[in-house]
């Protein structure tokens, strides 16, 4: 029960983050370098919360993987998007640092789970 209590965690926290930097981005600035680099962190930040939730249709552990992997790059994208905005000083920085500090943790945790998902595949293909 833990398991499926850290996984809705994790779709919440996911769904917050989506829902909080497109917030971020609707309040900078009206410059053509924010629309270009806004348009890019939204696709990315909600594509972590896209991934982890189509996650749950799954056919196999591997497909999950997969999902999370994606999940994982989009995380990280969207860490460098953020760290371009933070550089470029267009925003308030603690609000920038607190969306860079959730998108790090978020990815952490998808990363930890990347890497225990491999483990069990493995070691299913080990036993067969």
């Amino acid at each position: 029960m833990e398991n499926k209590s850290n996984k809705e965690k994790l779709n919440t926290r996911c769904y917050k983050l989506s829902i909080s930097i497109i917030n971020f981005c609707d309040v900078l600035p009206n410059k053509r370098s924010s629309w270009v680099i806004t348009d890019q962190l939204i696709r990315s930040s909600t594509s972590i919360g896209a991934n982890v939730f189509e996650a749950k249709s799954s056919s196999s552990k591997l497909e999950f993987k997969k999902f999370f992997e994606i999940a994982l790059k989009s995380a990280n994208e969207t860490n460098y998007w953020l760290n371009i905005l933070k550089d470029l000083n267009l925003t308030d920085l603690n609000k920038i640092n607190l969306l860079i500090q959730e998108v790090n943790e978020i990815g952490n945790i998808l990363g930890r789970s990347v890497i225990t998902l491999k483990k069990n595949i493995n070691s299913e293909k080990l036993k067969k």
